[in-house]
């Protein structure tokens, strides 16, 4: 009728969630990935923790403007070496995803990471995939009520624990801690405890595939990284088809059918709910559960393993693969140029700057001496743990003399401290209008502590 939803269109555009039940597996991909998983959540949860030199290891200390990584210490200065590691990883991920295509998704994603630890989580309380299908299938009786509770009750309480170690990250951990068991935090880490703790607890305990599927954007255009080498998760059809079950073992393998059986282990085990069979898809983690699930199966039927496997398009096709390719050179070429320019560049650099600005109401203006002067007033910014005495020099032209306000002059660790300076010069010495000049800016009770800048000085030529 007129006016009616049409409930069958609807149905096709917005399909209903149902809830994927994973199957444990065990293989060489679980096992890397089951590692990885181990050491990104081990550096995120002990990392706030590490003392060096006193100190918390990693902190970034925002109300102070410091931002601590063991020996290094940043300021705000210091963000054009984020941009630029900002540009690393995005290369990195360039390289990664061409060479082998969703390692990051698979083995590194911070949503892949703590949905695993949720499922193994729900795995020992719940069971494996057939009691979970079976408990959420029955009556709400005391012992699902119990289960449930149980599982949601460790879920919050270590998504509180993430979000703990966030705020960590930014609020001294061992204070933090010592706040909350006197119930005395404040606003904002209250907030951001709970906030993380909610995100972690809603994006991988219930979201889960669905922020793969539907949130990220890396979905999205990954394909426009793969080519025909890339190695990615592939079903060998040719090999594979047509499906069928049969008993186990070689004698008993039918003629007229491949060495699929079609058991749907590959999907059971998939975190996004996909079959790979029906090709390569965007949904595709690249986790290579899959991988290792075939591989069980085909070992236990006595078949070539491989039947699913991290493979290339050409391989597939009985063409050799190239690795050594322009794109994967470029990439790696631009990812060791940048992260030893960049790492290079946070190693001698030095925790001091100075900035320049040249008065510009007046050009030049002349002394009751006949000399003429310049004004400038400089900005020092001690980015340096310590106090330090300074000392500011001038050089560039015969006979200049440099007076400023104060020199030599103290400035305290984390500020910036600014002064009026005047050079002056005998106009004879002027060969242009304009002409290069030089600061210098060294620490008293520090030699290696020091840094030069360029002005230009203006005057008469005579």
């Amino acid at each position: 009728m007129a006016g009616e939803p049409n409930e069958s269109a609807s149905d096709e555009i917005y399909a209903k969630h149902q809830k994927i039940y994973t199957r444990e597996v065990t293989g060489v991909f679980t096992k890397l990935r089951n590692l990885a998983m181990l050491v990104l959540l081990g550096i995120y949860y002990l990392g706030p923790w590490v003392q060096w030199d006193g100190r918390q290891a990693v902190l970034f200390d925002l109300p102070d403007r410091k931002f601590y990584l063991f020996d290094w210490v940043f300021w705000p200065q210091d963000f054009f070496y984020l941009a630029l590691l900002l540009i690393i990883m995005a290369y990195a991920l360039f390289f990664f995803t061409t060479l082998a295509g969703r390692l990051w998704c698979g083995y590194a994603c911070p949503q892949t990471v703590w949905t695993e630890i949720f499922m193994w989580i729900e795995h020992k309380i719940e069971g494996d995939r057939p009691k979970q299908i079976k408990l959420d299938k029955g009556p709400l009786d005391a012992r699902k009520l119990r289960l449930k509770i149980t599982k949601h009750a460790i879920w919050a309480l270590f998504a509180l624990w993430t979000g703990f170690t966030f705020v960590g990250f930014f609020s001294p951990i061992r204070e933090l801690w010592d706040n909350t068991l006197v119930l005395n935090l404040g606003g904002w880490e209250t907030f951001w405890i709970f906030f993380y703790g909610f995100a972690t607890w809603g994006n991988a305990g219930w979201m889960r595939e669905q922020v793969c599927i539907y949130m990220c954007p890396y979905a999205r255009f990954q394909s426009a990284m793969f080519d025909h080498d890339t190695l990615i998760i592939s079903y060998d059809e040719k090999r594979g088809e047509p499906r069928g079950s049969r008993k186990r073992g070689l004698e008993n393998k039918p003629t007229d059918k491949g060495d699929c059986i079609d058991c749907g282990i590959c999907v059971q085990v998939c975190p996004t709910g996909i079959d790979i069979r029906d090709g390569l898809q965007y949904q595709c983690i690249g986790c290579g559960a899959c991988v290792d699930a075939c591989d069980e199966v085909m070992d236990q039927m006595g078949y070539e393993k491989n039947l699913v496997s991290f493979t290339t398009e050409r391989a597939l096709h009985g063409e050799k693969s190239h690795i050594l390719r322009p794109r994967i050179v470029i990439y790696a070429l631009l990812l060791i140029i940048l992260s030893t320019a960049v790492f290079y560049g946070i190693a001698t650099r030095t925790p001091l700057e100075l900035d320049i600005i040249r008065d510009r109401n007046v050009l030049y203006r002349e002394t009751s001496n006949g000399l003429t002067e310049n004004v400038y007033t400089l900005k020092i910014v001690n980015m340096d743990e310590n106090p330090h005495e300074y000392l500011l020099g001038a050089y560039g032209l015969e006979g200049l003399v440099l007076d400023a306000d104060e020199n030599p002059f103290k400035v305290e660790s984390g500020t910036v401290h600014t002064i009026n300076v005047r050079l002056r010069v005998d106009p004879v010495v002027l060969e242009k209008a304009s002409t290069e000049v030089f600061f210098t800016l060294e620490a008293v009770d520090n030699p290696e502590l020091k840094v030069e800048d360029k002005a230009r000085f203006v005057g008469p030529v005579i």
